[in-house]
């Protein structure tokens, strides 16, 4: 038998706390809620389940996670967003895992973990399939999170098990969200890792996104739920290219002017 440490990262997440909590509560022997500044009712709730969260400031995900695994007691950890729900398959999976005898250290588990928009379960998320498979579980003096500004995940492990069940992924459920997340993490990509500032390149990939991610995926079936995921990758492979070439533009106009700006000044001295 071994015990588990339920890392769990939460922003104004009152919408669904209380069902991400509630499975959880069953299964941590102790569950460390790091909070980046919410504003609604997120720790309320989380006092009413006796957790205090600790603030940290957030950066990236996966440092934001690395940071609250390393305040765990316990060297196994489960790592929570908190727009993922635990149904009851994958909670008796953890249960009788942790009832049983301690795994080795480079073991890990997988959720299957199944992606809803607007409140409808998808097929397909740019840039991902659903379901999808992120590791979650495993021993910290093992694994950890990468630093990728985008869609980071685990690393460090040996071998990995899929947990049995349906983790409900409930992300993206209005407009706002949709178009907020899409230009926060396009932004996050573009000054964290280097892409090639170019209007053609985007077009064309906004392009193959759309007939990719809407047309061939089948993403059109589901109607507006299927336009909006499609309409995601398409401005998603646009606006990356976009924002780079927008930027290298002002840098080499912020590099013209303190140029001139130098001329000027030798020329008075």
């Amino acid at each position: 038998m071994f015990k588990i440490s339920v890392c769990l990262l939460t922003y104004n997440s009152a919408r669904l706390l209380h069902e991400v909590l509630n499975p959880l509560i069953k299964i941590a022997d102790e569950i460390i809620i790091v909070d980046s500044g919410s504003t609604d009712e997120s720790i309320n709730i989380s006092r009413g389940y006796g957790i205090e969260p600790i603030y940290h400031p957030f950066k990236a995900h996966g440092q934001q996670m690395n940071y609250a695994i390393s305040l765990a007691q316990n060297d196994w950890v489960l790592c929570m967003d908190s727009d993922e729900i635990l149904d009851e398959q994958t909670t008796v999976f953890i249960l009788k895992l942790k009832s049983d005898s301690e795994p080795a250290q480079e073991q890990a588990w997988r959720f299957s973990r199944y992606w809803f928009v607007l409140g409808e379960q998808v097929r397909t998320i740019y840039p991902i399939s659903s379901p999808d498979y992120p590791v979650r579980l495993f021993n910290r003096q093992q694994a950890h999170f990468n630093d990728r500004p985008v869609d980071d995940q685990a690393e460090g492990y040996h071998c990995s098990t899929v947990i049995p069940g349906f983790v409900r992924h409930d992300t993206f459920y209005n407009l706002h969200e949709v178009f907020n997340k899409l230009n926060v993490y396009t932004t996050r990509l573009v000054l964290n890792k280097r892409i090639k500032p170019s209007l053609a390149r985007g077009v064309i990939s906004a392009i193959g996104a759309f007939f990719k991610w809407y047309l061939l995926s089948g993403a059109w079936r589901k109607g507006r739920v299927g336009l909006v995921t499609g309409l995601y990758a398409t401005f998603y492979s646009f606006l990356k290219y976009f924002k780079a070439w927008y930027w290298n533009r002002e840098l080499k106009n912020c590099a013209r002017k303190e140029n001139a700006s130098s001329a000027r000044q030798q020329r008075q001295d």
